[in-house]
């Protein structure tokens, strides 16, 4: 008899692992067409709060949920100020929701931004595309997302009069090239709306960034784990090395950042090179340090480097004579450090400062040209 119940007591394991989400998972469905906009009061990138209510007025409400890292999602960043110019004036109200929780992004899942989903990185985001529209923020308790239940950055949701879903998808079938898309749903349903006529498609599929969900930290926590772990170390280069480094004969964009543990500036900027390497380096971008200290502090050097988890690649000039160096490196350097330039591939240097960084500046050099969607 306990063959039997041993059998019994693990298929009901199985239906329960087959069955249950993972563990402390919540499943989120997308809101069906027909319900009504779920009420919302969330801070604003303008500094207000805002609430369902104040678009009563509105003839159509459009939600769309988006953020700032997605490359999808600012590949439609254009198309859905377009949407919000073109029917201001019709009586069309269209809003932006961030659903992500900021927390839940990993550094290398920023490879195509310079700001992360934070309400203060939203502000930067905002200003710097000169959205058109309430940009809200809903990374806090993430209750108002799973109210509407987006499946994608961006994820278009169109009320009637009545606050009723009649539509719930992609903005338009083509998010590379706003020219090739033959199918405009969202305007296409905006459209209808006003003039009180049945939606054609009401739901479509959508492409882009997966939703953020707070159950993601823990994906972030075991990315800096594995980080921590890799390998650091530095050679020696001598001024040929230099000439070579700067002539950048490969196929990446190269960061270069000239240092010293003797420089305060140099020491407090570090880390985002650090972090930097963790966004980009699964493009074509790679960022290479160059320490100016004596050879007897080489030891030091390491340590402070191992400390650091700069896992990158690492230079030590160690020689008396500074000022080939300054030359090899770069004619319009004046000799301060910390000194980074942006290396395109064949040596043209498309960013370079003296002194200490400001790392967004650096961040929007480096993905302007990489590109910010896909290619």
């Amino acid at each position: 008899m306990q063959k039997p119940i041993c059998r019994l007591i693990a298929l009901i394991v199985a239906l329960v692992i087959v069955t249950v989400p993972a563990w402390g998972a919540e499943e989120i469905k997308t809101l069906a067409i027909g319900a009504r906009a779920p009420g919302f009061a969330l801070p604003g990138v303008d500094g207000k709060v805002h609430k369902l209510s104040d678009y009563d007025q509105a003839k159509v409400l459009v939600i769309v949920f988006t953020c700032n890292h997605c490359p999808t999602a600012q590949a439609y960043e254009g198309r859905i100020k377009k949407l919000t110019a073109d029917f201001k004036d019709k009586g069309v109200a269209l809003v932006a929701i961030s659903p992500n929780d900021p927390e839940a992004v990993r550094l290398d899942e920023l490879g195509y931004t310079d700001v992360g989903d934070s309400l203060e990185d939203m502000k930067i985001r905002a200003k710097a595309a000169q959205f058109n529209f309430p940009y809200l923020y809903d990374g806090l308790d993430q209750k108002v997302s799973k109210a509407y239940g987006p499946v994608t950055t961006p994820h278009v949701f169109v009320f009637d009069s009545e606050r009723k879903l009649r539509f719930a998808g992609r903005v338009d079938n083509n998010e590379r090239d706003p020219n090739k898309a033959t199918s405009h749903d969202t305007r296409s349903a905006i459209e209808a709306v006003l003039a009180g006529k049945p939606v054609a498609v009401e739901t479509t599929r959508t492409m882009g960034c997966s939703i953020k969900w707070s159950d993601k930290r823990d994906s972030v926590r075991q990315a800096f784990e594995t980080w921590a772990k890799e390998p650091v170390g530095i050679e020696e280069i001598d001024l040929e090395g230099v000439k070579k480094l700067v002539k950048n004969d490969t196929d990446k964009l190269r960061l270069i950042n000239i240092w010293s543990t003797a420089c305060g500036p140099c020491i407090v900027e570090f880390p985002e090179f650090v972090t930097m390497n963790r966004m980009y380096r699964g493009r074509e971008f790679e960022v290479v340090a160059v320490n100016v200290d004596p050879a007897s502090r080489n030891d030091k050097v390491l340590a402070f480097l191992k400390d650091r988890q700069a896992s990158f690649k690492n230079y030590h000039f160690a020689s008396d004579d500074i000022y080939p160096f300054i030359e090899a490196v770069d004619k319009d350097w004046l000799g301060a450090i910390p000194y980074t330039l942006l290396v395109k591939p064949g040596g043209q240097i498309i960013y370079r400062h003296m002194g200490l960084i400001d790392p967004l500046e650096v961040k929007r050099a480096v993905v302007e040209y990489l590109g910010r969607t896909y290619k």
